[in-house]
């Protein structure tokens, strides 16, 4: 059944400083007992115990409310008091609180790549025992658990994850007579179909000032990630060249008008001047709460990425957000059951009713998702995926070099470096930050 009211306010996950939300909770089927001897022991018997949960921007949230709702109302022995953090200050507090011993029971990670730094010192609980006990079976994760594991260890579990689809305005394809993009298209065809649709005042294509919408599409294979400056970057080389011709065509706008603008895409798209933008699917809440406010009248749609030639579709590029148990938590059992609840099958179903997308998602739950009111036709079809490869990979010293490549995108982007110059900067910094 659709959702009555689907409440966007505010996005998070991915991108710094942001949170999807959601309409409120539902209340869960009480889970099976745990087995005697089970991690589940002591969360099962009668004695009240308080977690404390990190989280960023709870106040603006409601999925996050409606999980623990759910988890109390079905473990009555257990409350969860929340320690809310402002999203610009989470990790860097995060950090800080457990460095200092913090009491902490369980850890959601705003930024994925926190979670290697926190495992390496010591401060997430090692899971493997209590994922076999409990019968988890990780390849229900999408290929994202593995992620999170390091010399064979478990430090975390995938909680929810976002990728990038297209989105496309039907009216500008209408009034060009041409038919929506399919969820199985290359990004030649792309950029053909953008610029067939550039004039009247509408730009075919709009990408976003990041960097990793150019570069990220260079990693749907999963083959390659940021950190492979062994390549010297030559799998960007193709997406790069791509950029540029749109942009020296007029498709896109120009990236150094958008920078001294500062552009948000979110405003960009709603304008109904871009005939297609790939982005998250973080932006769906958006552009439903936009439509729902009447602050857009973009009759919008959702196709599945295009993919590289060779490459199968519903091949992405995503990243997952992940939850943890301190390790210096005096409930670690109890911790669990939060970190099992809320990356099951009852915690996804419901994620999904508000339109979020948690890391274990299969056909039943993307549909649910689909179904949200608002949602654009096919979008069940359009956000099915067979392989989600992540922006940034777990691993040392991932931001330095996202940040990096960050820097060199916008002098390629500006003119003020050749595509060839730029690329053998990035594998030149990248051995000099990696190996250093």
């Amino acid at each position: 059944m659709k959702l009555k009211r689907f409440a966007a306010l505010g996005l998070s996950a991915l991108m710094a400083a942001t949170a999807l939300t959601a309409c409120g909770g539902t209340t869960t089927s009480e889970p099976a007992a745990p087995a005697s001897g089970s991690s589940s022991a002591q969360a099962a018997s009668d004695e009240q115990i308080t977690l404390k949960l990190s989280t960023w921007d709870y106040s603006t949230s409601t999925y996050i409310p409606g999980l623990i709702k759910n988890f109390e109302s079905s473990h009555p022995n257990i409350k969860i008091e929340v320690i809310d953090i402002p999203a610009a200050d989470y990790t860097t507090k995060l950090t800080t609180m457990l460095n200092g011993g913090s009491d902490l029971d369980v850890i959601i990670v705003k930024d994925a790549d926190t979670s290697r730094s926190l495992a390496d010192k010591g401060q997430l609980l090692t899971l493997n025992d209590r994922i076999e006990a409990d019968n988890i079976n990780l390849a229900d994760f999408n290929g994202l658990a593995e992620n999170f594991n390091y010399d064979n260890k478990q430090f975390a579990m995938p909680f929810r994850t976002d990728y990038y689809v297209m989105y496309y305005n039907k009216d500008i394809f209408d009034a060009k007579n041409m038919p929506y993009p399919s969820n199985d298209w290359t990004w030649a065809d792309f950029e053909k179909m953008a610029g067939e649709l550039t004039g009247d005042g509408n730009y075919g294509a709009y990408l976003h000032t990041w960097q990793g919408c150019v570069g990220n599409w260079a990693m749907q294979d999963g083959k390659h990630t940021i950190m492979d400056y062994e390549t010297g970057y030559d799998f960007y080389k193709p997406y790069y060249e791509m950029a540029v011709r749109m942009q020296k065509d007029k498709i896109i706008q120009d990236y150094g008008d958008l920078s001294a603008a500062k552009i948000h895409y979110s405003g960009a798209f709603a304008q109904g001047n871009v005939a297609m933008m790939p982005m998250g699917s973080w932006f769906m809440a958006t552009m439903i709460d936009k439509v729902n406010k009447g602050e857009t009248s973009v009759n919008w749609g959702v196709a599945t990425l295009p993919h590289p030639e060779g490459v199968e579709p519903g091949y992405v590029v995503g990243a997952a957000t992940p939850i943890a148990v301190n390790n210096a938590s005096k409930h670690a059992d109890a911790a669990w059951e939060v970190v099992k609840y809320f990356t099951g099958e009852a915690a996804a179903s419901y994620m999904a009713t508000t339109g979020q997308f948690p890391a274990r998602a299969d056909d039943a739950v993307i549909q649910e998702v689909a179904n949200v009111e608002g949602m654009p036709e096919g979008a069940a079809e359009a956000l099915k995926v067979k392989h989600i490869s992540l922006d940034r990979p777990i691993v040392p010293k991932v931001a330095d070099v996202n940040q990096m490549l960050t820097e060199q995108h916008s002098m390629i982007m500006l003119g003020q470096s050749t595509i060839d110059e730029a690329l053998a900067e990035m594998a030149k910094q990248a051995k000099d930050i990696i190996e250093g």
